[in-house]
């Protein structure tokens, strides 16, 4: 077998043996347990290891990064729980803080490079911070960057930091130090390029965003005047319901259809052929083409939304894997 998936949820757990079984994801066994219950030896022989996998969206986007079934990785995004405004607030006294049983198994299997994800919000700085130190202690290179789904085309903010820890640091040191060609190459890339793990020496800073902001909102998107750059703003959401409803005579609550005279919107890339929802306080909002509300009446409605809300964005994974890739190049 390749991988190995923990995952403790049992829906989300049948749900990865399905995606095994229909070739979505690396082959390989679903262990139920906590991790806490976990062992090294438990992972021995294992080519890829993903914890707290979910429905296995890592395992995807590091196969659309181009990334093998075969080539060793770990991936890890530990419950954001403890550290989301949605939570107790709780931190590290939360009993879902379960970075010190990933990273036990870390020290005792040392892989070779892991991926992780959090939430990213100002609450997490010392849960990052630990994760840090806890694996640069290790000899690991560290490097964490936070964007939205939004930068990758997704009509809504789902802001998330992605982490790297790589075991042959001083090919990534090497990248990072100034001064060098490779890394002035790297550090002028565009802005809107995730191409830059977030390090001392440089990286896309707040202002670099804000200003890559400014110049994406001043271009004009053909038909109707809106604007880019205002993914996931309430506030040019909004107006893009409006946009979206002027002059195409659908019904209040109808759903755009394709060919239709509308206004693109926020949804370019992957979400460019959204379906649109109207809803009871009379604003329209962008659904993943082809899916559905979970509604009262759908068949394990619960299930599925733990499921879907606890998954990472693919596409924003796969950016950020083909960025440490290039940086291992």
């Amino acid at each position: 077998m390749t991988a190995y998936y923990n995952e403790f949820d049992p829906y989300a757990a049948q749900w990865l043996r399905n995606l095994i079984e229909e070739g979505h994801i690396a082959p390989g066994v679903v262990d139920e347990r906590s991790i806490e219950d976990v062992l090294p030896d438990d992972l021995r022989g294992f080519t890829q290891c993903h914890f707290f996998a979910g429905i296995g969206v890592w395992s995807l986007a590091l196969r659309r990064a181009g990334w093998p079934d075969d080539r060793p990785v770990w991936t890890g995004s530990c419950p954001c729980q403890p550290f989301s405004a949605a939570g107790a607030g709780t931190g590290f006294a939360d009993e879902r803080h379960l970075w010190p049983a990933f990273f036990h198994l870390i020290t005792q299997c040392t892989p070779s490079i892991i991926f992780g994800e959090q939430v990213a919000c100002k609450a997490v700085g010392p849960w990052i911070d630990l994760v840090h130190a806890d694996v640069e202690a290790m000899g690991y290179a560290f490097g964490a960057v936070a964007f939205p789904s939004a930068g990758v085309g997704a009509p809504h903010i789902r802001d998330r930091l992605f982490w790297a820890a790589d075991a042959d640091n001083e090919r990534l040191e090497r990248r990072r130090e100034p001064g060098s060609e490779r890394a002035a190459e790297w550090l002028a890339r565009p802005c809107g390029v995730v191409g830059r793990l977030a390090d001392t020496n440089g990286g896309n800073t707040g202002t670099e965003r804000q200003q890559c902001g400014r110049q994406q909102r001043q271009q004009p998107q053909d038909g109707g005047g809106c604007e880019l750059g205002r993914l996931g703003d309430a506030e040019g959401m909004r107006r893009e319901g409006e946009c979206l409803r002027a002059g195409t005579g659908l019904p209040q609550g109808g759903v755009a259809q394709a060919g239709d005279p509308v206004c693109p919107g926020p949804v370019n890339g992957i979400w460019r052929n959204a379906d649109w929802l109207g809803c009871r306080d009379g604003k329209w909002r962008p659904v993943e083409p082809g899916t559905f509300p979970l509604a009262h009446g759908t068949p394990s409605r619960v299930g599925r939304l733990r499921a879907y809300g606890n998954a990472i964005n693919a596409e924003a994974a796969r950016v950020f894997i083909e960025a440490v890739m290039e940086c291992q190049a």
